[in-house]
């Protein structure tokens, strides 16, 4: 064997080598992927050219790794199409030049299986590696086998080597730094974390390590429901099985594959960063995707893999541009057409999984007005609205299922009366809200179920885009048709009372920021006192609350609403009554009569949560204290 030649690497600066480890490429571990990455392009080379007849094909590709502790080596050895030693002096002596677009342009078969740039790739192998070794021959003509080495310097040695079957073996002599790549499961997780689902067979001493055939790349027609659970338990183990899935496949005006899924949210949904997974031709790039995928997708989770998403020179970041807006764009239309599938299809499953996919829609409507117009139907709300009771009506827009009814925004409207105000009615918490709610379904008023945190500002930007529609919450104001103008509660002397309830309240609540409403509610099952916060004042709350990551309290200026039709408050009256006709100051009547009217403001806060911790533990004493002193006046 002869020495070829020494020379120096053509290379634009000398110092060439720490630009690579430092600012190319700044995690060490990737050097396995960028090598294998290499041999995959080669076997795919030798494939092509065999089809053309410039070479003779090879049984079926692989990749061969070899770890030697004795030695410190690690051989990474491949079956492709090889190299000559004027193409080792072109392709490995010229820094960053690539191959791959030479090679297409000789055989034009498209890009998809021509994973890289050799040159660039192939020194990422010198930030593990004191030296390294290639030997290869090239499967084409008649070719002498050559070993090119290399000790990290701009110089190299090229000679005549031995090597029976084409293919290139890489030998890297590690750093001591870097001796932990000695271990064949570190190695073994670095193949299943970036080549895992590469074309060709990888084999770590002899054994295959990586699954290949990737389920993103088949057929959606050949796949069956538990194909993509497999995949799913596969990248995301110990998660439990995924809602639903898309599976994406285009070829214009770029090329893209994937799965992506909805996963089943347990409060670790990343809204920063996501979880899916990014492939460049089955290699994996990246698992922080947020260029490419929309916010308000991140938390989903799966597999795009593109060849046209721009990377930079070293894979580990994105490059923003005008396809990956379109990739975007794209993405999200597939999403809104699943969903809308989905409802269209099997509305009882979109109805079980609502509150855990709503979230993206609204959040990612918020954010994004194509999107919005994408889903604008597909945003439903759980209702009281009773079809078996409202036979008469037309409730197509009605979902029936065995948690409840629900309906869409559009649907709501259709079922308002002709003239009415076009004023959606909700609800958001049924306990805290129940007197008011059911006051409203008394009268047979449809209410919608919001949830508390996502619609403090979805609710907002739908009035927002519809000016025709108000959204009000039950307990915010109550409707004309909610009064009973018919009863009067009447003094011995024939006066009205109204005024002297209202006085007395506002007298034993002795705080000027709470105004004090009287009024003859109807319904048997009406509560004595309501609190009422206006609309605008509430959100206000609520938006603060938020902001503060805490639960919204009752604001210091609210409305007591008290209800002259309860027997409570009709007690109240007549024991007020009393107390003024004995016309004692302080006298036990007027005593009780403000006890009890301070008892009927505090039932109404009990009843929104609205109690200070004082308060709540008084409560129960004073309750017991003043049911002891009406017993007494009654049995006396």
């Amino acid at each position: 064997m002869g020495l070829l030649e020494n020379g120096q690497i053509q290379i634009h600066t000398e110092n060439i080598f720490p630009i690579i480890k430092k600012a190319v490429y700044s995690d060490h571990e990737i050097f396995l992927r960028e090598l294998i990455s290499n041999s995959v392009d080669a076997i795919s080379k030798r494939r092509m050219a065999a089809m053309s007849g410039d070479c003779p094909d090879s049984e079926d590709g692989k990749i061969d790794l070899k770890i030697n502790k004795e030695n410190k080596t690690i051989t990474i050895s491949d079956n492709g199409i090889g190299m000559s030693a004027d193409e080792v002096r072109e392709y490995i002596n010229q820094v960053a030049f690539s191959s791959a677009e030479q090679f297409l342009k000789k055989y034009d078969q498209g890009n998809d299986q021509i994973i890289g740039h050799f040159g660039l790739g192939f020194y990422s192998s010198f930030m593990v590696s004191s030296n390294v070794e290639l030997t290869t021959l090239s499967a084409t003509d008649n070719h002498q086998a050559v070993k090119w080495s290399c000790d990290g310097t701009p110089n190299f040695s090229l000679e005549e080597a031995s090597r029976e079957t084409p293919g290139t073996d890489v030998v890297l002599h590690l750093l001591e730094e870097e001796e932990e790549y000695l271990e064949p499961s570190r190695i073994k997780n670095l193949i299943k974390k970036y080549c895992d689902f590469m074309p060709v067979q990888i084999l770590l001493e002899g054994e295959v390590v990586n699954k290949r055939n990737p389920t993103w790349r088949k057929n959606s027609n050949e796949l069956k429901d538990q194909d993509y659970i497999d995949l799913y338990r596969y990248l995301y183990p110990f998660q439990g099985d995924p809602l639903l899935w898309i599976h994406l496949n285009t070829d214009y005006p770029y090329t893209l594959q994937g799965i992506l899924y909805f996963p089943k949210t347990t409060g670790r949904a990343d809204w920063e960063k996501g979880e899916i997974k990014l492939y460049c031709n089955q290699v994996f790039v990246s698992d922080s995707i947020k260029e490419v995928v929309p916010s308000y997708l991140l938390p989903l989770r799966g597999v795009i893999d593109s060849p046209d998403i721009p990377l930079n020179v070293s894979r580990s970041a994105l490059q923003t541009d005008r396809r990956v807006r379109s990739i975007g764009n794209f993405i999200a239309k597939k999403v809104a057409d699943k969903l809308k599938n989905l409802l269209d299809t099997n509305p009882n499953f979109y109805v079980e999984i609502w509150d855990q996919i709503s979230p993206f829609i609204k959040i990612g409507s918020m954010q994004d007005e194509k999107f919005a117009e994408q889903v604008e139907d597909l945003i439903i709300y759980s209702t009281t609205y009773d079809s078996n009771v409202s036979k008469n009506e037309d409730f197509s827009e009605i979902i029936t299922h065995n948690e409840g009814s629900y309906t869409t925004i559009k649907g709501y409207i259709n079922r308002l009366s002709e003239g009415s105000d076009k004023k959606i009615l909700y609800c958001t918490d049924e306990l805290s809200q129940a007197g008011a709610l059911n006051l409203w379904k008394s009268q047979g008023s449809e209410i919608l179920k919001a949830e508390t945190v996502v619609d403090t500002q979805f609710i907002p930007w739908l009035e927002s885009r519809r000016e025709e529609i108000t959204f009000v919450r039950v307990d915010s104001e109550l409707g004309n048709n909610l009064n009973d103008e018919n009863k009067e509660l009447v003094g011995p002397e024939g006066e009205t009372t109204t005024e002297s309830i209202r006085k007395l309240i506002k007298d034993a609540v002795a705080d000027e920021k709470v105004t004090i409403q009287v009024q003859n509610l109807k319904g048997k099952d009406s509560p004595p006192a309501l609190i009422l916060l206006p609309e605008q004042m509430r959100r206000i709350n609520d938006m603060g609350a938020l902001m503060d990551q805490r639960l919204p309290g009752l604001p210091e200026h609210h409305v007591l609403l008290v209800n002259k039709n309860h027997p409570l408050v009709e007690g109240l009256a007549k024991l007020n009554s009393g107390s003024i006709v004995v016309g004692t100051n302080n006298s036990p009547s007027e005593i009780l009569s403000k006890k009890l009217a301070l008892h009927i403001y505090q039932l109404a806060k009990l009843g929104v949560g609205g109690l200070d911790p004082n308060e709540i533990a008084a409560f129960p004493e004073k309750t017991a204290d003043l049911m002891g002193q009406l017993l007494d006046r009654s049995l006396s």
